[in-house]
């Protein structure tokens, strides 16, 4: 029983760097933007509560870091809708500092600088990386054979080394998982290399409906990485492009999600995230560091989807205004964020039972009331 006290504080501890780092970086972004816009930022807070430490800056802003290490917030001037607080409070307001006073375009600035400072975050972590300790690549070498895929029928063994498909060279196993998923049900030459020795054999692709295309599966998976030093130049560019993967795939995901082409027992929320942080930090501070520009790309997507409540619905509600010229109703935006706050909390008691699934929870409660 002991033996779980240090993996648990170890947890702890990792999911509230990771999110204390991802939430300063995001509120940060907010905050920045709103100072190049001319908007009064009265509060940055890190955490909720009770305040541990605060101060006030030149600027009047109350910068606060508080006991609940589970998110926080920028809270800008005259933030409110005019219509939603009382004179007494409306009198308070600096003229031309308030955030309602700003044209729409300033105030989309500001909603958007969130999720693109965690993009950015995502580039710069990924790069600082690249130049730290390499480049990682996935050699084509085959750590796992899946049983009875076409891998399996071909002959293909573990630490193979995949050489060339079709004739095409391949030098990642990333250029391996391309050429594968282009020819769905098709037959492929392969050229591997065994024991020092090169042999050719063909491989029969399965297919499956990904993404509502075919797309052809091998059966196997990567198990040899390789890091190499790169240039600084080179780096910047891996970062960005790293970033743009984690993206699509992201968006792949949910996609095959949504048509059902894949489970949505992998949806986690903040016990999955403390769970991995523990786990990811006990292999050191550079996978602990990749994995908060990970959680910085999906951050970054999430506060975008076009949900009242998150930045992606503000930014919806601004679009509208910008075409119509005028706000929404006030109905109509209620009533769109009753419906966002609907939503969310549907998503996150959905994902809490995924991960109470997943931590074996929901199996020993069952096995005591059984």
């Amino acid at each position: 029983m002991l033996t779980i006290f240090p993996e648990f504080f170890r947890s702890i501890v990792a999911f509230v760097i990771v999110l204390g780092v991802l939430v300063f970086v995001h509120e940060l972004g907010h905050y920045l933007a709103a100072r190049w816009r001319g908007v009064r930022v009265d509060v940055f807070s890190i955490g909720f509560g009770q305040a541990l430490k605060s101060w006030t800056d030149r600027h009047g802003t109350v910068w606060k870091i508080a006991w609940i290490p589970l998110g926080g917030y920028v809270r800008l001037h005259g933030q409110e809708r005019p219509q939603d607080v009382s004179d007494a409070v409306r009198a308070t307001w600096i003229p031309g500092e308030t955030f309602h006073d700003k044209p729409v375009l300033s105030r989309a600035i500001i909603v958007a600088a969130g999720p693109a400072a965690n993009f950015l975050l995502a580039m710069v972590v990924f790069a600082g990386l690249y130049i730290a300790v390499g480049q990682p690549v996935t050699l084509p070498v085959i750590g796992a054979v899946v049983p009875d895929s076409p891998a399996a029928r071909a002959g293909l063994m573990v630490k193979d080394r995949v050489v060339a498909i079709r004739g095409e060279p391949v030098s990642t196993f990333e250029d391996l998982q391309r050429v594968v998923t282009e020819h769905p049900g098709e037959t492929l030459p392969v050229t591997i290399q065994r024991d020092g020795a090169e042999r050719q054999v063909s491989v029969t692709t399965d297919s499956r409906v990904s993404g509502f295309r075919q797309v052809g599966l091998l059966g196997v998976r990567g198990g040899v990485t390789e890091y190499r030093h790169v240039g600084v130049p080179a780096a910047l560019w891996g970062g960005v492009r790293q970033t743009r993967v984690i993206t699509y795939e992201t968006f792949n995901g949910l996609g095959q999600m949504i048509s059902g082409t894949r489970g949505t027992e992998e949806l986690g929320g903040p016990l999955r995230i403390a769970q991995l942080s523990g786990q990811v930090a006990q292999l050191g501070i550079a996978s602990l560091v990749s994995f908060i520009g990970l959680l910085s790309v999906n951050l970054g997507l999430i506060n975008l989807f076009p949900i009242p409540v998150l930045d992606g619905g503000h930014l919806l509600f601004y679009l509208a205004e910008a075409l119509r010229g005028r706000p929404l109703p006030p109905r109509a935006q209620e009533y769109g964020f009753r419906a966002g706050l609907a939503v969310l909390a549907c998503l996150f008691v959905f994902a809490t039972w995924n991960d109470l699934t997943h931590l074996g929870i929901v199996r020993w409660v069952a096995g005591l009331a059984g």
